[in-house]
């Protein structure tokens, strides 16, 4: 479809303006000094209109009850203060939703004006634990890292109003990157809530091994089927097949208009929604009309401002099955060493949860603490002394700094490629240890991301599946759907993507951990 101008109509509809604001110093709602590199959304007087809540409330009341809580929306409520989502609705006609006849199975509908407050602490002074950045977020554990947030993100779900016909709607779904537990079941559950909504089943279509599969002759598109995905939660990778990078978003976008696809659901991780945003734009350059919404998937858990990605937890899982092997082998030997490397090329999170969760490691590295082999030594002995044996944990892009050969460079998806820090580490140990240790050299990463999801995991990606799709039909497009604060919100691309999300270094997730393990500093 192309963009032949705004679609005018009675019904009255909120809009919300894209305002570009380059990267300045600013304050926020409650004047804490932060650098703004994005901006929020600025709501049409349409929007201010909507009926407030009635019913007998007053606004700004807080209600609760045995299901949950929260509170009316206000009059005071800085209508500007929202993170800004890109809507194509001027150029769709609004109808009501398939769901209205029985009120969403009885479940009511999500507004527009539906908010989830992005800053939910407030701090006694700035020396409180996690007080840095309290209006933002970190995204490097400097200064120089706070990136200001608005005070609201809107609220993910189906709407009352939907701004496309679902008989006319074909849709496209692809999975990038590397492999994740839950991929399966993201694209089962996009592939069932499209048909849920009336999507014609052969309208719906797969793309073979990543965004290349868009143009490249020897990966055709399959068509979904609910009978086609039906038990492929059941099993881990993907069934569509994943490549990395190099994608010709120019050529997917001439695609796109060619066949007539009107919605583009993107599975993968800061690479894959990059190359989102790059299609969303290009699809706004052409003048094609095609809403584009990510799902965010990194088993490293390096997505910014979202509480967890999908298949972080199973990940978790597998991998302090590695630490507990470790462990057994460690404890059976005089002097034994288990070392187990985790996947984690910039964040620390798997190695940090997986050796909070299993409770025998003594030792935890994480790319975001430089560390002395030296100390480190120097404590293992220590361990050796008190209890015979010792388990080290590390993220595989720990201690890059030190290594003598580190590989430098970036693959295909814009990543570093590592040296193998696990290997080094193991022969450092050798060395010194000169035989007086017994070491086992544990690497499970390709076997903790193949696996099916786990079940909290799995109902996690049904939500992701399900809300991508709302997104799509509520005409959001360049967006992505997570959990933040315990809620499910719509957040846009460009904001997650501009750097890794890391371990907070002086935060209380990771003092936790070493107050725990009785960890000192090796920097």
């Amino acid at each position: 479809m192309r963009i032949q101008g705004p679609v005018h109509s009675n019904v009255s509809v909120i809009r919300q303006r894209i305002v570009r604001v380059p990267p300045a110093l600013c304050r926020s709602a409650r004047g804490r000094t932060c650098m703004q590199v994005s901006c929020v959304a600025e709501t049409s007087e349409a929007a201010k209109q909507v009926p407030k809540p009635t019913a007998g409330l007053s606004t700004g009341a807080y209600v609760t009850n045995s299901f949950g809580a929260g509170r009316v929306s206000r009059d005071s409520v800085d209508e500007e203060d929202v993170l800004e989502l890109k809507n194509l609705r001027n150029y769709l006609v609004p109808r009501d939703s398939p769901f209205i006849v029985d009120n969403n199975h009885g479940g009511g509908f999500v507004g527009d004006r539906d908010r989830i407050r992005l800053h939910t602490v407030e701090f006694e002074s700035a020396d409180s634990a996690g007080s840095f950045c309290a209006d933002g977020m970190m995204t490097q554990g400097d200064e120089d890292s706070c990136i200001l947030l608005p005070e609201w993100a809107i609220r993910c779900g189906p709407r009352k109003t939907i701004y496309f016909d679902p008989k006319q709607v074909s849709a496209a779904v692809v999975t990038c990157g590397g492999l994740c537990p839950g991929l399966n079941d993201v694209v089962q559950n996009i592939v069932y809530t499209l048909t849920d909504y009336g999507v014609p089943e052969d309208n719906i279509l797969g793309i073979r091994y990543g965004l290349r599969g868009f143009y490249e002759r020897d990966a055709k598109p399959i068509t979904l089927t609910r009978k086609y995905v039906d038990g492929i939660h059941l099993k881990g990778g993907t069934m569509l097949g994943t490549s990395r990078g190099g994608a010709n978003v120019k050529e997917i976008v001439r695609r796109i208009d060619l066949w007539g696809l009107n919605m583009v659901f993107v599975v993968g991780g800061n690479g894959g929604n990059a190359a989102a945003n790059a299609i969303s734009d290009e699809c706004e350059a052409q003048g094609v009309v095609c809403t584009v919404v990510g799902v965010p998937k990194s088993i490293d858990n390096d997505i910014l401002l979202i509480d967890k990605c999908f298949g972080f937890e199973t990940a978790v899982e597998e991998a302090q099955r590695a630490l507990l092997a470790a462990k057994v082998e460690a404890s059976s030997a005089r002097n034994g060493l288990g070392l187990v490397k985790l996947m984690g090329r910039q964040s620390g999170f798997i190695a940090m949860q997986a050796s909070m969760a299993s409770g025998v490691a003594d030792v935890c590295l994480i790319p975001e603490i430089p560390f002395r082999i030296d100390k480190l030594i120097n404590h293992i002995a220590a361990v050796f002394e008190k209890q015979g044996h010792c388990v080290v944990c590390i993220a595989e892009g720990a201690g890059q700094d030190i290594l003598l050969n580190g590989a430098g460079g970036t693959d295909a998806s814009g990543n570093p490629i590592l040296a193998d820090i696990g290997i080094f580490l193991r022969n450092e140990f050798k060395k010194h240890f000169k035989g007086d240790a017994d070491i086992k050299y544990i690497d499970p990463s390709y076997m903790i991301r193949s696996v099916p999801t786990t079940s909290n995991d799995r109902i996690y990606c049904k939500v992701l599946g399900q809300g991508a799709v709302h997104g799509a039909f509520a005409g959001y497009t360049d967006i992505t759907v997570g959990l933040v604060n315990t809620h499910y919100v719509y957040l846009p691309i460009p904001m997650i993507i501009q750097a890794p999300r890391k371990v907070n270094p002086k935060g209380r997730r990771w003092n936790r951990l070493i107050a725990a393990i009785r960890q000192p500093d090796f920097s």
